[in-house]
């Protein structure tokens, strides 16, 4: 019975590891075809899209560069780095008020604030370009970063409430014991000990603002202050029959999130694990 046990436990493990293999094999098969399509020629390309290229030449990436996808790169590396930077530090202090502060109409405030995340971003564009054409701020970085920031800060401040709620009353106390106030009990204490759930907010909201396009490209047409999503439709458009430079744009634009998630993934699992569990 044992050894039945055992061999069907063996034979679990070998479908188990196959299936994830399998997986894989289908997440990281088209971005390396992605990346490989941005080495060849337009009849490489045609000819056998599925072969490795025959000439290992950069002349495409250095195309899709001096095309535009430098700007864009800078631009998306900008809203993101301001965006991040802005949503975090408030829906960090926001939940600190919440979890920590006894505050008038506490689960009010809560409400409104959650109420944000039942909000469509579709819904809100009409009269949200208006406001933003009358305050001076449409077709710039300004309106990126304010849309970024304050359609994320609802969700980022649920993310991180949930994981300050539980954390121990007595750091509080101690801080106040020896004379910190709420903000050097906040950046100090609560702030270093909330630090996986915030690596996880940071890193989901690069991935929302490097990859966002309808506020990209409703908010910065033909401003010169395009993101990569937008920027790399533009090159499509522009040089749509030149398949590879297109690829080594879509590549130069994938590789610094991918970098990211695959460095920093473990952290990213741990703080929603621990943020959504508490």
């Amino acid at each position: 019975m044992v050894k039945r046990l055992s061999f069907l436990g063996v034979i679990a493990r070998v479908f188990m590891w196959a299936f994830l293999l399998a997986l894989a094999v289908v997440v990281l098969y088209p971005l390396l075809w992605m990346v490989l399509n941005g080495f060849k020629t337009n009849a490489e390309l045609f000819g056998d899209p599925f072969a490795l290229p025959v000439d290992w030449s950069f002349s495409n990436y250095q195309k899709a560069w001096n095309r535009g996808v430098d700007n864009y790169l800078i631009t998306s590396v900008l809203v993101t780095v301001t965006s991040t930077i802005a949503t975090v530090f408030l829906s960090a202090w926001a939940a600190y008020g919440l979890t920590r502060v006894s505050i008038p109409f506490n689960k009010a405030v809560t409400g409104v604030i959650l109420g944000g995340l039942m909000l469509a971003p579709t819904v809100a564009l009409v009269p949200l370009v208006k406001m933003f054409q009358a305050m001076g701020l449409y077709n710039s970085f300004w309106a990126l970063l304010i849309l970024y920031t304050a359609f994320r800060v609802p969700f980022t401040t649920f993310l991180i409430r949930a994981y300050m709620i539980d954390l121990p009353r007595e750091v509080d106390e101690a801080a106040e014991m020896d004379g910190a106030g709420r903000w050097t009990a906040f950046w100090r204490v609560i702030l270093p000990m909330s630090k996986p759930i915030i690596t996880s907010t940071v890193m989901l909201h690069v991935l929302f603002a490097w990859n966002e396009y309808l506020f990209a490209m409703v908010f910065t047409s033909g401003s010169g202050v395009q993101t990569l999503p937008v920027g790399l439709t533009s090159l499509m458009s522009k040089h749509g029959t030149d398949y590879p430079v297109v690829f080594a744009g879509m590549t130069i634009a994938a590789l610094p999130v991918v970098l990211l998630f695959f460095l920093g993934q473990r952290h990213i699992v741990k703080g929603l694990a621990d943020g959504i569990g508490k």
